[in-house]
């Protein structure tokens, strides 16, 4: 009965999180929609949010993914100082910087190609 406790909560932690999170978001979404059905009701005028272009979405993924990237390498470099071990976390943050790069390449692209047409 010692490790499977353990095991049971990773599981179940596991499951659990995504669930709670798709939950929250599903709530979250339907509350403001829910108040805009409200105020529309009433007459007041609701601004709509823009829907963001493809270039942008691409643009904006990019500069987080490279920052959240940058980030990592940076705190496990500075934890290497102390733990050594923590040198080899850092080369992972390369994974997110790179998948930044790549949203910034499909944004030049995609700007390009609409001035292209």
């Amino acid at each position: 009965m010692d490790g499977q406790i353990v095991g049971l909560v990773a599981v179940m932690m596991s499951l659990g999180i995504p669930l709670a999170g798709l939950y929250t978001y599903y709530r979250v979404r339907k509350l403001n929609a829910d108040v805009k059905m409200a105020a529309l009701a009433r007459g007041v005028a609701v601004p709509m949010e823009p829907e963001l272009s493809h270039p942008a979405r691409s643009r904006r993924s990019g500069i987080l993914t490279s920052a959240a990237g940058v980030g990592w390498i940076i705190t496990f470099s500075l934890i290497s100082r102390v733990e050594p071990d923590a040198r080899m976390a850092a080369a992972f943050g390369v994974i997110p910087l790179a998948l930044g790069l790549g949203f910034f390449l499909d944004y030049a692209l995609i700007r390009k190609d609409l001035k292209a047409s």
